[in-house]
């Protein structure tokens, strides 16, 4: 681990020579042991122009990062990532064979435990196996991008679903285009969002599995490296990152199908937590098309995005969240090489599939190793995507010994089963242990309601 030891050998000097704010030295004594000093709080240190609410969400999350590195008693925002394509249009997916309706494992949670999730991550990629991005009828709230073929139209939920949670669902006329919680929708028929009572629900995050820039088709299989030309054209990632090529307007492109999305949720003061090209440090044949590129390349990558949303299309509702796989040299390698830098990212996490709570990797502190493993880079810690709940009868105190700012569960891992958890990989009653714990922070009625309100309220 270059980087961390880079840190850790010499102490303060060296991290701010560096570059590194996360670590200051604990005493003068030789050998002496780091301490972590506290993050950041202004988001307009990276983005002078970031939103009034997006520095408020970003200032709530460096506050619990702070806590927690002040060794006080702290909490984790409890999130759920949602697969809205897969819900609707895959019988297969999820705790029963039939499509669900849209946000679904949103509203399982509530199910569960008469609470919502206090984070909702929802995904405008990878598509549905249509060509192109959507054909025939402008959406209802952006007519660069129309959705008449039904395998696009989740995209409607999605983005409804993100401004209802940071708004409240079903809510009040307020500029937005579904307020009566029905979503009319291409095939005639109409769906129904799942309802928080009308109050602001919490965050809002958005992931995007992009497809390689230039498929004609744009669904699962596009995103993976093995399906791109960069298998087979060893100069493709160079003309990707020219500016002038045809590559690089392709990537541009699909760029700008995210950023309008995006802009429509800024134009509504919906802040989000923007995760795109995470899982980098994962291997060419199962990784997606910008794993296992040079880390000059997936840097400049990563660069060549924020500058065409931040700087191009002048969206400040972002907090730009950075997500290796966990590094077990079976998921990842170390993705230290791989950190795009300082001005780029907020939030560091970890898409943590390496274990499980009945058997941590490598027999350790469950999580724990992901967890200490980013501190160096004083930015607030996530546990981005998990299948796990962090608290549940194997691993009860999970929280106390890392405690993740957010900890988002995957889709369908919420209440999926399998071979190897024929009871579920979360049981209702470790779902119930985690939505009910003091160390979590929920939605709802009988969630944390009034600290989205005032939040939302800044």
């Amino acid at each position: 681990m270059r980087r961390r030891t880079a840190i850790f050998s010499g102490g303060a000097a060296v991290a701010a020579a560096l570059g590194y704010a996360g670590i200051e030295a604990s005493g003068a004594a030789p050998g002496a042991v780091a301490r972590l000093a506290p993050v950041g709080r202004d988001l307009a240190r990276r983005d002078p122009s970031a939103s009034p609410a997006a520095r408020a969400v970003f200032a709530m999350l460096a506050d619990l990062e702070n806590d927690a590195r002040a060794g006080r008693t702290t909490k984790t925002v409890i999130g759920q990532h949602v697969e809205l394509h897969n819900e609707l249009y895959n019988a297969d997916y999820g705790d029963y064979r039939g499509v669900k309706p849209p946000g679904y494992y949103y509203r399982k949670a509530w199910d569960i435990t008469g609470k919502f999730p206090g984070f909702v991550e929802i995904d405008l990629g990878p598509g549905y196996g249509q060509q192109g991005w959507g054909v025939d009828r402008p959406r209802p709230y952006s007519a660069a991008w129309p959705n008449h073929r039904a395998p696009w139209a989740y995209t409607d939920d999605a983005v409804d679903l993100a401004v209802g949670v940071w708004s409240g669902l079903p809510r009040a006329a307020d500029g937005t285009y579904n307020t009566d919680g029905r979503e009319p929708r291409s095939d005639g028929s109409a769906s129904a969002l799942p309802s928080n009572g009308g109050r602001p629900a919490g965050l809002v995050g958005m992931s995007f599995h992009q497809p390689w820039p230039g498929s004609p088709v744009k669904g699962y299989d596009e995103t993976k490296r093995r399906n791109s030309p960069a298998v087979r054209d060893g100069d493709w990632i160079t003309r990707l990152l020219t500016p002038g090529t045809a590559d690089h307007e392709a990537l541009l492109h699909d760029l700008s199908f995210v950023a309008d999305h995006l802009a429509y949720l800024a134009a509504h003061d919906v802040p989000v937590l923007f995760r795109p090209y995470h899982e980098m440090n994962a291997g060419a044949q199962e990784g997606f098309w910008w794993s296992a590129l040079a880390p000059d390349q997936y840097t400049r990558l990563w660069r060549t995005l924020y500058d065409y949303l931040v700087e191009t299309r002048n969206l400040h509702n972002l907090i730009f969240v950075w997500s290796p796989n966990a590094w077990d040299h079976l998921h990842g390698s170390e993705p230290w090489d791989y950190y795009p830098g300082e001005r780029y990212v907020d939030v560091v996490g970890v898409d943590d599939y390496s274990g499980s709570p009945q058997q941590p990797f490598q027999g350790g502190v469950w999580t724990k190793r992901w967890y200490d493993g980013l501190a160096d880079y004083g930015k607030p810690r996530v546990m981005a995507e998990s299948f796990h709940v962090p608290v549940n009868s194997a691993q009860p105190h999970t929280l106390d010994t890392t405690p993740w700012v957010l900890w988002t569960v995957w889709g369908q891992g919420l209440t999926q089963h399998n071979v190897t958890a024929p009871q579920g990989l979360n049981t209702p009653a470790d779902v119930k242990a985690t939505y009910d714990s003091p160390r979590t922070l929920t939605a709802g009625p009988a969630g944390d309601g009034q600290r989205w309100l005032a939040l939302r309220q800044r």
